[in-house]
């Protein structure tokens, strides 16, 4: 119970990594708020879960490519629960293309999601942290943001600038004692991947030394040591989840 009577804030939480990361804190005792956009349902399956995994939850509805609604969600928080301890931001989309056929429109919603809302909900969330004098925010980044991609330069772009925000604001927030660090996930077995052609995904194991897709819940757990005191000084780090696929 690494994690008792912390205040954990988790976007994107109700599938695939977001959830694995909700559950898991709340497997160690955190107190999860998770945000979702749309799927209801699957929302207040992931709450279930955290319950049966021994903590408390609940779902907040909330975009978060709207910077005040980001903000509302955190002053929400804090007038509930009183204290945010951990910030995951694991909310993202990938809006894949070759660059000469990529709209305008699919960058801002892509920058929006995946970088502007990460910003706004640690310019939020920051606040009350400083006042507690700690607290711990975790970045979902992407191998994709290291070593680039075919077909997702934007994507790579907005992971990428996750890490530049993750180096910059570690040294930025640490004299407050809160610690900013990364994860970078490679291949995961997500609905994002589960689409993929099989022919691609044999292609993909060719490149992983560890020859298999990792699980969400892999990656759960390194966003779990990041929020927990066994990583107390650990700051500005971007640890990566990939099998070794990129080193």
């Amino acid at each position: 119970m690494q994690l008792k009577d912390k205040v954990a804030l988790v976007t994107g939480g109700s599938r695939g990594i977001g959830r694995a990361c909700a559950v898991e804190l709340a497997k160690r005792g955190a107190n999860v708020v998770l945000t979702f956009q749309g799927n209801e349902a699957a929302a207040a399956e992931a709450v279930k879960a955290c319950v049966d995994a021994g903590g408390k939850a609940k779902a907040v509805r909330l975009d978060v490519a709207d910077t005040a609604a980001c903000t509302r969600v955190v002053e929400e928080v804090m007038k509930e629960l009183g204290r945010i301890d951990v910030l995951v931001n694991n909310a993202g989309i990938s809006i894949d293309g070759l660059i000469m056929r990529f709209k305008d429109e699919d960058w801002d919603k892509t920058l929006d999601t995946n970088l502007r809302g990460a910003w706004a909900l640690i310019r939020a969330g920051c606040r009350p942290m400083m006042k507690q004098r700690g607290g711990s925010i975790i970045n979902l980044s992407s191998v994709v943001g290291e070593m680039g991609n075919v077909g997702q330069s934007v994507y790579a772009a907005s992971k990428a600038g996750l890490i530049g925000i993750t180096k910059s604001l570690a040294r930025e927030l640490a004299s407050r004692n809160i610690r900013v660090n990364a994860v970078t996930p490679g291949f995961i077995t997500t609905d994002m991947t589960a689409g993929l052609p099989e022919e691609m995904k044999k292609g993909l194991l060719q490149i992983v030394p560890l020859q298999r897709l990792g699980t969400a819940e892999e990656v759960a757990k390194a966003v779990a040591f990041l929020a927990s005191d066994d990583a107390s000084y650990i700051t500005g780090e971007v640890l990566k989840v990939n099998g070794g696929m990129y080193m």
